[in-house]
C-alpha cells in the first residue's frame, strides 16, 4: 500500500476540499476524479489502483469533490454555482501550478473530465472510466434518477431500481442536503467538441456496466480513443485490479 498524504485545499470560494496524494513528487502528475457519492478512497485508494500508479512512478493526485468524502459539504446554495466541480478542479490545477499532467475520472469524475476537455484543458492523456456516450449526452435524466434516490432514501424498497444507489449513498455517509444542491449545479455539455480532440483518451468500462450508456460507442465518437474492457458492473468495476492495471498501461506510454 502506497503512503497517502492528505491535506486541505481552499477552493476559489473558500470551501475546503480534501486532497490525497501518493507516489513520486517529481513524477508525472495524474489527477484522478472519483464518482458520484463516492470518494478518492473508494474509487482509487482502497482497491490499490493509486498504489499501482505510484509504483509505476506517477504522482497521483486525488481530490474529494465538494459534498463528498472528507471535503466540506455546505448547505449554502451559493456554494453550488453552475459547474462548480469543474471550477474546483481548475482552481486546484492552478494552486498546484500543474501544466503537464494526465487527467481522468470515473463516472461523475469522467463527466467532469470530459467537461474540462470541452473547455480547452489539455492534459497529455485522458481517461473516461465508467462512462458511455449517452451518459455525457443525456445527463438530465440520469441526474433526476439520483435526485429521486435521495428524496426516497428512507422508504425505498429492495425491488426498486433506486435501491442500490440509496444503499451506496448511505454507506458513504453522504449529506443529502448538500448532495441535492450539488446535483443541481451540473451544466450541459457541448459533446460535439469531444470529437475534435486529438489527445489520446482511454475509455475504460466494466463489461457489465451500461449505467451511463455505451462505452464502446463513446470511444468510437472520439478521434484518438480506445475502449478498454475490465470486469464488473458500474458498482463493482472499481473493486477489480484490472482497473489499476489499465490505468498504468495506458498512462505509461
Amino acid at each position: 500500500m502506497a503512503e497517502i498524504k492528505s491535506y486541505s485545499f481552499t477552493s476559489f470560494d473558500g470551501v475546503k476540499l480534501a486532497i490525497h496524494e501518493c507516489g513520486d513528487e517529481n513524477g508525472r502528475p495524474i489527477l484522478l476524479l472519483h464518482g458520484l457519492f463516492s470518494s478518492a478512497d473508494m474509487n482509487w485508494i482502497k482497491f490499490g489502483h493509486a498504489a499501482k500508479l505510484a509504483v509505476a512512478g506517477f504522482r497521483v493526485i486525488m481530490p474529494d469533490f465538494r459534498a463528498h468524502g472528507q471535503s466540506e459539504a455546505s448547505h449554502d446554495p451559493a456554494a453550488y454555482p453552475e459547474d462548480v466541480l469543474m471550477t474546483d478542479i481548475l482552481a486546484l490545477l492552478d494552486h498546484l501550478s500543474l501544466e503537464h499532467f494526465d487527467l481522468g475520472g470515473f463516472s461523475l469524475g469522467a463527466r467532469t473530465t470530459a467537461k474540462m476537455l470541452c473547455q480547452g484543458i489539455k492534459p497529455r492523456r485522458a481517461i473516461l472510466a465508467g462512462m458511455g456516450w449517452e451518459g455525457l449526452q443525456g445527463w438530465d435524466s440520469r441526474r433526476q434518477f439520483f435526485v429521486d434516490a435521495i428524496n426516497m432514501r428512507d422508504n425505498v424498497k429492495r425491488t426498486d431500481p433506486h435501491f442500490m444507489a440509496v444503499q451506496f449513498f448511505k454507506s458513504q455517509k453522504i449529506d443529502p442536503v448538500a448532495s441535492l444542491l450539488m446535483l443541481g449545479s451540473f451544466g450541459s455539455m457541448q459533446t460535439e467538441k469531444l470529437s475534435d480532440l486529438s489527445l489520446p483518451i482511454a475509455v475504460i468500462c466494466g463489461a457489465d456496466d451500461s449505467d451511463n450508456g455505451s462505452a464502446p460507442l463513446l470511444a468510437g465518437k472520439l478521434a484518438n480513443a480506445r475502449y478498454i474492457e475490465i470486469p464488473g458492473t458500474h458498482m463493482s468495476s472499481v473493486t477489480h485490479g484490472e482497473l489499476g492495471d489499465a490505468l498504468v498501461a495506458f498512462l505509461s506510454h
